[in-house]
């Protein structure tokens, strides 16, 4: 069961992958005569998810997938157009089969009223007139073949015994022939052995199966039985019965069945009711119940595998040669040359475990295309709703990332991407009108910087209206019509909790759930997200991640006997403090004028109550970080120095702590928490924002 299981898996993730394939394909399908290559490509992903389908007993995806299959068939023929009705119903049969797949996955019931709307769609379109085109004439002569094909097929399958250990087992088979045509399915059962001989692991049956049905291929029907055929039993696919075919040919066939049936009569079933039987036995992943919990997994090339086994190669080594010195030890304590072998022994030993930690955590490292591929579908529905035109141009695909993080990032990338298309890009007559081309561009960008991994997205829209995001946050008591804030602080309350510009609430935006969920999450990953925009010329969001959540480049900083980790990519630099520059009410909005500009001060140890660290600014030192633009000081009573942490969660290991993001275990075995920047440097922003904007205008 643990194999089947595995391969289940197998299934459900490269089916996935072809889904993607097909929608990617979809989308570049241009409305009119079929272009042979893409419609081939689509139609082998389709194909290969159907193929699988019935092996694991998934009749409704087989089912489902054999009508958009059909409908592809007509194109790459050349019986009918590519239109852009039916282009939009194969993508919507796509949401359906990656629907019905996650829910299969999850071992949760399908959502059956979905699929039967879709696939009447396909079939609707099916049952029209079919655009005749001039067809190629290798095109024509390969459909003339099709059209000739038999109607009926007999197929003899004499599975091994073992076959039922290697996870295969004939049920599925024939479901999966029942979505080619008509079975019938004769069993014999005249090998079977005595009860007290019985094996219930063993299979002594074989059987004849009839097939019928319009244009059945043989490569079809081959398909079915690639994983068993040759390696588990014995398939023989007899000559086809046509409703052309001669009478002797017919007879000769008929004998050889009836032979075959005499030499056991009163063991041979006829079993005509397979398919009635197969559709009314509930599947194994509709049974109710906690689903199990499923294990991801990602495609890793082969060269870092071979480049991890070298590592530990190097790291076995190197641990043979520190065991000697111990031996050495003993033999000549008063010796000291081998204390130099051993600084040695340790150096490479650092070097090489430094090198496996990079090896093991670029294994975890997928392209940002993952999840930029999922973008032109949303351009597409958005845009067609919305009744624009989108080109969404994309850059740095290649760019690799944490695969836990790439998983948590799509959503506020969508979230992006919906909200560019909806506020910022104006409709086609507003664009002529500002003399725009009609055609608005959307372009995502990836790419590393300082340590960082660096996502944009761009449009060139008509940009925010600070105006109207300022009268906004009046209106909905955000902020004082009092206070005074610059045209980045205006900006900067999109990401508040429930605001929106928009002036109709509809299914694309305007419901006020979108950007604060984009920082939220943003955050949860270490990062940070920033928004620059220009009336009538469009707007940048720019994402700031870390390359990765499990390793950490950290400047450690003692608050009395605690000690804290600062993300080094937060720091812009550190400073002794000089007391009069400092402004403001000790303990309340204490402010520190750095250059040109006032930042706040925060005090650790008064956020975190740690009773025995420097209260005096002039004793301890200011650590300035930068998060969305601003910067803020905190304060610290010494640097400790720099290191790369292991980030365990706070969270799942005992509670969550506002301003911590995480902690980890030194050299010396203590526990250091890591801060969460921007959270303490926004909650400390929020809370003096007044008096900050009075104090920065009396300057």
């Amino acid at each position: 069961m643990d194999m089947m299981e595995t391969f289940r898996q197998t299934y459900l993730e490269e089916s996935f992958e072809g889904l993607a394939i097909m929608e990617t394909g979809l989308l570049e399908l241009p409305p009119g005569r079929p272009d042979s290559e893409k419609i081939n490509e689509i139609f082998r992903a389709a194909h290969s998810i159907k193929g699988g389908s019935g092996t694991f007993g998934f009749i409704e995806i087989a089912g489902f997938t054999h009508v958009l299959e059909t409908l592809l068939d007509e194109m790459r023929d050349y019986k009918r157009d590519v239109t852009q009705e039916s282009i939009d119903a194969m993508l919507a049969a796509v949401d359906v089969l990656r629907d019905m797949l996650t829910r299969l996955q999850n071992h949760d019931q399908i959502d059956e009223v979905r699929a039967s709307e879709v696939q009447a769609r396909l079939e609707a379109i099916l049952g029209g007139s079919a655009s005749n085109i001039n067809v190629p004439e290798a095109a024509a002569t390969d459909a003339a073949v099709k059209s000739e094909a038999p109607s009926s097929w007999v197929i003899q399958l004499k599975p091994e015994k073992g076959l039922l250990k290697t996870g295969n087992e004939p049920i599925r088979i024939f479901r999966e022939l029942q979505t080619l045509g008509n079975l019938e399915v004769t069993a014999h059962t005249s090998n079977l052995p005595g009860i007290e001989n019985f094996n219930p692991e063993e299979l002594h049956i074989c059987w004849t199966l009839l097939l019928s049905g319009m244009e059945i291929e043989l490569e079809d029907i081959k398909e079915v039985f690639e994983w068993i055929d040759g390696d588990g039993a014995e398939v023989i696919i007899e000559a086809p019965i046509t409703s052309e075919s001669s009478p002797s040919s017919q007879t000769s066939l008929s004998e050889s069945a009836v032979t075959q049936q005499s030499q056991a009569p009163e063991t041979a079933e006829k079993l005509p009711e397979v398919s009635r039987a197969a559709s009314k036995e509930p599947a194994s992943v509709q049974k109710k119940g906690p689903a199990p919990q499923q294990d991801g997994s990602i495609r890793v090339n082969l060269s870092k595998i071979d480049q991890m086994v070298n590592l530990v190669g190097e790291l076995v080594i190197t641990q043979s040669m520190l065991s000697q010195f111990g031996d050495q030890a003993e033999q000549n304590p008063d010796s000291t040359e081998w204390i130099d072998k051993l600084k040695e022994g340790l150096t490479h030993l650092e070097r090489h475990t430094r090198e496996l930690q990079e090896s093991v955590m670029n294994i975890r490292m997928l392209p940002v295309s993952f999840a930029f591929n999922r973008m032109p579908r949303i351009v597409h529905d958005v845009s067609q709703k919305l009744g624009k035109t989108i080109e969404l141009v994309m850059e740095g695909e290649s760019t690799e990332l944490d695969k836990t993080m790439l998983e948590q990032l799509t959503d506020p990338l969508v979230h992006i991407v919906r909200n560019s298309i909806d506020h910022g890009i104006e409709g086609p007559q507003d664009r002529i009108a500002a003399g725009k081309p009609e055609k608005g561009v959307v372009k995502m960008a990836a790419f590393h910087q300082g340590g960082n991994i660096m996502i944009q997205i761009t449009d060139d829209g008509a940009g925010i209206n600070v105006d109207k995001v300022r009268q906004k946050a009046i209106e909905k008591g955000v902020i004082d019509p009092d206070i005074n804030l610059s045209h980045d602080e205006i900006v900067d309350l999109i990401f508040h909790p429930g605001f929106s510009t928009a002036d109709v609430v509809s299914d694309v935006s305007g419901r006020g759930v979108g950007m604060d969920v984009v920082r939220r999450n943003i955050r949860g990953l270490g990062g940070t997200v920033e928004v620059k925009t220009k009336r009538g010329e469009g707007s940048v969001f720019t994402i700031r991640l870390p390359l990765t959540l499990a390793i950490l480049d950290g400047q450690l900083a003692s608050v009395g006997s605690q000690t804290y980790v600062f993300p080094l990519v937060s720091i812009v630099e550190s400073i002794q403090v000089d007391k009069s520059l400092v402004k403001g009410i000790a303990g309340q909005a204490e402010l520190y004028k750095l250059r040109d500009q006032y930042i706040p001060v925060i005090r650790l140890h008064n956020r975190f109550g740690v009773n025995d660290a420097k209260s005096d600014l002039s004793e301890g030192l200011l650590v300035v970080v930068e998060e969305g633009g601003r910067r803020a000081g905190i304060f610290v009573d010494d640097l400790l120095g720099q290191q790369q942490v292991v980030i365990k969660s706070l969270e799942s290991n005992f509670m969550k702590i506002e301003g911590i993001a995480g902690a980890t275990i030194l050299g010396d075995g203590k526990v250091a928490l890591i801060l969460d920047v921007a959270g303490a440097v926004s909650n400390h922003k929020t809370a003096n924002a007044e008096k900050l904007a009075q104090i920065d205008a009396a300057a």
